[in-house]
């Protein structure tokens, strides 16, 4: 029966071993994926005329960066961030720059408040809300995008690139980052804040809508 036990032990302790290479060679296969389309991106981009503001990185290392990125995992093998692009045309480089991001940040609240769209959904029956309280809770949810996205504050961007249109106006595009849990704890705090104003409900419900209990 011993023998049994330790077999079955060491079965497991190898099992986890392997698991854990698998893992590995997996994010290290996402990374070199991630770098290849990196550098097809950045061949691209010149091809289509942009270039990168004086004294920063090269547009190949900047692409990279931004790729690396996009497929960061947290401790728990979650996305790690969000990330959107923005775009603008404007007669200078400054007025473009401040409109692609302000796009770019309307991205991000989008996805936010779609994310958070879903844990409110997967929580209303837990909150056992009436079927008016549930209605106005996913109306407002739906329309929390811009506090959100005034509530993300300066979101600076990860890569501005630049280009001329024309003679006498600048395209700017840019990738923004954000932390996936920290942009899901603002958007609770919107949310729960128009909870508690617009319906008066409970803190007892609210924290349950949250997933907190």
């Amino acid at each position: 029966m011993k023998k049994f036990f330790v077999v079955i032990l060491s079965c497991i302790i190898a099992g986890s071993a392997i698991a854990q290479q698998t893992t590995k060679q997996l994010r290290a296969e996402l990374k070199d994926k991630a770098i290849r389309e990196a550098r097809k991106e950045a061949r691209q981009l010149e091809k289509d005329g942009w270039d990168v503001a004086p004294g920063s990185l090269p547009l190949p290392k900047i692409i990279e960066n931004a790729w690396m990125k996009e497929v960061a995992e947290d401790d728990n093998g979650n996305v790690r961030y969000i990330h959107a692009d923005g775009n603008a045309v404007a007669e200078s480089k400054s007025a473009a720059e401040m409109q692609a991001t302000e796009l770019g940040k309307l991205q991000l609240a989008g996805q936010i408040q779609t994310n958070m769209s879903s844990l409110i959904s997967a929580n209303i029956g837990n909150a056992q809300l009436s079927t008016q309280d549930a209605a106005s809770v996913t109306e407002i949810v739906q329309s929390a995008k811009n506090m959100i996205a005034m509530e993300l504050g300066v979101v600076d961007p990860t890569f501005k690139l630049i280009r001329p249109i024309g003679k006498d106006k600048v395209e700017v595009q840019v990738r923004l980052f954000y932390d996936t849990k920290q942009s899901l704890e603002i958007a609770k705090k919107v949310v729960r804040q128009e909870l508690k104003d617009k319906l008066k409900l409970n803190e007892e419900k609210l924290e349950k809508l949250m997933g907190i209990q």
